[in-house]
């Protein structure tokens, strides 16, 4: 859980740094967001996946790219010193964020035995 907070913060930041329309003001600002973002996933997303499966069956999935960035709008709606400027940009920051995800689970992460 710690490791999915740290890499969504450090996801933020690259996200500010490689995306014209995300602004972090800081460290601060981006552990608040993360924390936020694992909040916000793990209670209202599940919900509205559900309300959503049809259009995102009919997209073949790509609709959860934005379901992922309408999740990063309401919490750059909600911290301070955290904007995203365009629906793009949090598609954007969305596929950085899953990338550095990706990259800490396979770096960090549990090893199955088999």
């Amino acid at each position: 859980m710690l490791l999915s907070w740290f890499a969504t913060a450090i996801a933020l930041l690259i996200g500010d740094r490689l995306l014209g329309g995300v602004f972090v003001g800081g460290i601060w600002a981006a552990l608040l967001a993360g924390f936020l973002i694992g909040l916000v996933n793990t209670t209202i997303k599940p919900v509205l996946f559900i309300l959503t499966l049809p259009v995102t069956i009919l997209t073949l999935g790509l609709f959860a790219l934005v379901l992922d960035a309408m999740m990063l709008g309401l919490v750059s709606w909600v911290v301070p010193h955290f904007h995203i400027n365009s629906l793009l940009s949090g598609i954007g920051l969305a596929i950085i964020i899953a990338i550095v995800h990706a990259i800490a689970v396979s770096a960090v992460g549990k090893r199955r035995k088999v």
